[in-house]
């Protein structure tokens, strides 16, 4: 069976990676597969605009439909494929984690939309990592671990501990983690500082031991806050102290050099090189500590480097000659966690870090930033994944309309008296 046999046959897939045109905007992105089965020869603008807002409007979103998809953030990115997928006439909808970079508002219009197809007749196949979703949408359960399926059945025979057993191999204990009493003047401190319509009045301290989270729905600001830290995005406004001495990160270089680390949000567009290996990844920012005289990469130098990451942060992988992209994306993470640690960086920046990524990777990712925070560095996890920020950090950071309008403890917080400050206006 070819694709256009499958979509004939009436089976449409939404991607976990999207499979989208930058280039082209958020109308034609959507309409696109829909006028060529049409058989149009000519683009018919008026068509493509109205068959993209109607399929805006059943996810109950509003974007711009001529916003070029390539300048898009993340989440945007997933909710075009998802619209594309279901302006077709599906009668088999498969969804390849569809909700990854969604926030809980979105999730749930989506799931809105994922009832009213069932109610029509449409199958889903609902492919997941996400405890909390799987229990919410599906009726039915099949686990596959390491290529295998383990166990199947009904929703109703599995519970939270079940769940994650069948999935991991292994039992994970989900805690809190407690600061260190670890002795140390503040590594960075943040006064007041802001980048015009993005963010403002920002201020924060981070300290030696500390995992510090900042979350916010989408559009919050937290993620260009992420990229100011490590000079992706220039401040206009409030200073940056590392050390207690002001410093100004005016590149990436400068926030290497200060000893600040980030792991972006999206690892296949930012975080990695796909075709080249996971060597060359993870010694690509302190490269040139890795040249010969003659300006070669010192491959000998590296290999013991890169053999002592993949069994640090168990990356599955035969060899580092491997290519990046031929990872799962547990993996690839771990890969770029393992690249921003190479510069031996004291404040980690992780942003959404657990993305896309199984629970038993996303249970070693968190594991490893603790690990980090004892050995006596600064931790600063951005993410909008309730359970990962109460079971990763000691301090929450609530962010709004480029703001930071809160601050607590974790031990005083629940998933549900977060997520109802989260979604408070």
């Amino acid at each position: 069976m070819t694709p256009q046999q499958a979509i004939d046959e009436g089976i449409q897939i939404i991607y976990q990676d999207f499979s989208i045109f930058p280039n082209l905007t958020v109308a034609e992105n959507i309409a696109m597969p829909s006028e060529r089965m049409d058989g149009k020869k000519f683009v018919d603008w008026k068509s493509i605009r109205a068959k993209a807002q109607k399929a805006l409007d059943m996810v109950n979103v509003k974007m711009d439909l001529d916003a070029l998809v390539g300048d898009l953030p993340v989440a945007d990115k997933q909710l075009v494929a998802i619209c594309r997928a279901l302006l077709q006439d599906a009668k088999l909808l498969i969804m390849d984690e569809p909700t990854t970079a969604l926030t809980k508002k979105e999730v749930d219009a989506l799931f809105k939309v994922v009832r009213d197809l069932q109610a029509k007749g449409i199958t889903i196949i609902f492919v997941s990592h996400k405890l909390e979703e799987v229990f919410e949408i599906c009726e039915k359960l099949t686990i596959l671990r390491s290529g295998e399926k383990v166990i199947e059945g009904d929703m109703a025979d599995f519970d939270r501990e079940k769940f994650i057993y069948y999935m991991t191999g292994r039992k994970i204990k989900e805690s809190y983690y407690e600061k260190p009493n670890i002795a140390g003047d503040c590594l960075m401190k943040v006064d007041n500082i802001g980048i015009k319509t993005l963010f403002k009045g920002v201020s924060f301290e981070l300290y030696p031991g500390e995992i510090l989270g900042i979350t916010g729905l989408l559009g919050s600001g937290r993620s260009e806050l992420a990229r100011a830290l490590f000079g992706l995005e220039q401040l206009t406004e409030g200073k940056i102290y590392m050390d207690g001495k002001e410093v100004v990160l005016k590149s990436v270089t400068d926030a290497i050099d200060l000893g600040i680390g980030y792991v972006p949000e999206d690892r296949l567009t930012e975080g990695l090189f796909l075709p080249h290996t996971i060597s060359r990844n993870i010694i690509a920012p302190v490269i040139k500590r890795n040249l010969t005289k003659s300006g070669m990469i010192d491959n000998k130098k590296i290999e013991g480097s890169v053999d002592d990451w993949i069994d640090e942060l168990k990356i599955k992988t035969p060899s580092g000659k491997l290519p990046a992209q031929a990872l799962s994306g547990g993996n690839q993470q771990k890969v770029v966690i393992a690249k921003w640690l190479e510069p031996q960086p004291r404040v980690l920046i992780l942003n959404c870090p657990t993305v896309g990524v199984d629970i038993g990777s996303k249970t070693d990712i968190q594991a490893y930033a603790r690990k980090l925070a004892q050995n006596g560095m600064g931790v600063i996890v951005i993410s909008d994944d309730i359970p990962e920020v109460l079971q990763t950090c000691s301090r929450v950071l609530i962010m709004k309309k480029g703001r930071i309008v809160e601050e607590h403890p974790v031990t005083d917080l629940t998933e549900q008296s977060l997520a109802a400050k989260l979604s408070e206006s």
